[in-house]
């Protein structure tokens, strides 16, 4: 455990509503920093470097969502823990908050204490976890557009089926499509349709070579339509068709393949 007392950052836009909470917060041995919009807890957080972070949902500009993303792919807060506390308790919302890295959803209406009780069991869970791989300082720090790539990316992986729209992509990791776009020409010289659709190929390519599904299926998994829309995009960038591909990377000769019709 550190000799130094905990460092807890909590970023809310209306801070009178969990006042009750800072007080028992401030009341501890422990030091308090806190953010009153996402933008601001985001720069917060890479300086500071706190030991938690306590987070809303519903704020101007960025949501706590895309705030989740872009901590989670910087190295600073890779690993550090986040907690919603938020008035946004539906569980289509509570498992977003989840699914986006946080390792506790609390809502708003619980009690101080229970927040309070709550954010010492992470802070002991923190203690107790081993070191986590310190990020190598030879290395370039990734920042600012690149982080926003790397939270990009990550969801589009995630979403091959369901790919949210460009707008919605950019929202997502707390910016607007104009810059989303620019970041995708100027670091992979690539547009985020472009890469989007070699994401799915990539994919496709995976499944393909690692799983006896279906073609359609294949399809269906990676976000196209159909296998024949699937087909086609497979062949203009890899050169031959899923079947073809499929029997090249099983080493399936003509004359095996006939051999088991």
């Amino acid at each position: 455990m550190s000799s130094e007392p905990p460092h807890i950052l909590l970023i809310d836009d209306v801070p009178e509503d969990i006042r009750a909470t800072l007080i028992l917060l401030k009341a501890q041995p422990w030091r308090v920093s806190l953010a009153s919009d996402a933008h601001q807890g985001y720069q917060r957080a890479l300086a500071l470097r706190p030991d938690l972070i306590v987070l809303d949902v519903h704020m101007p500009h960025m949501n706590g969502f895309s705030l989740c993303r872009l901590l989670r792919e910087a190295p600073t807060t890779r690993h550090t823990p986040i907690l919603f506390l938020s008035s946004a308790n539906s569980s289509i919302e509570r498992l977003e908050g989840l699914t986006v890295g946080a390792v506790d959803y609390i809502p708003k209406s619980c009690a101080p204490e229970e927040v309070l009780a709550r954010i010492k069991i992470h802070l002991q869970l923190t203690w107790r976890a081993p070191p986590t791989h310190q990020h190598n300082p030879v290395d370039p720090e990734p920042e600012g557009d690149e982080i926003v790539l790397r939270a990009a990316m990550r969801l589009i992986e995630d979403h091959l089926d369901d790919m949210p729209s460009l707008v919605q992509l950019a929202q997502k990791v707390g910016t607007h499509e104009k810059r989303l776009s620019r970041i995708f020409r100027e670091h992979l010289g690539l547009t985020v349709f472009a890469y989007i659709r070699d994401a799915r190929l990539r994919r496709g390519q995976d499944l393909l070579s690692e799983s006896a599904m279906s073609v359609q299926d294949v399809a269906e998994l990676v976000g196209f339509r159909n296998a024949c829309n699937f087909t086609t995009a497979f062949r203009q960038r890899i050169g031959m068709t899923p079947s073809q591909f499929r029997q090249q990377a099983l080493g399936i000769t003509e004359t095996e393949l006939a051999g088991r019709a």
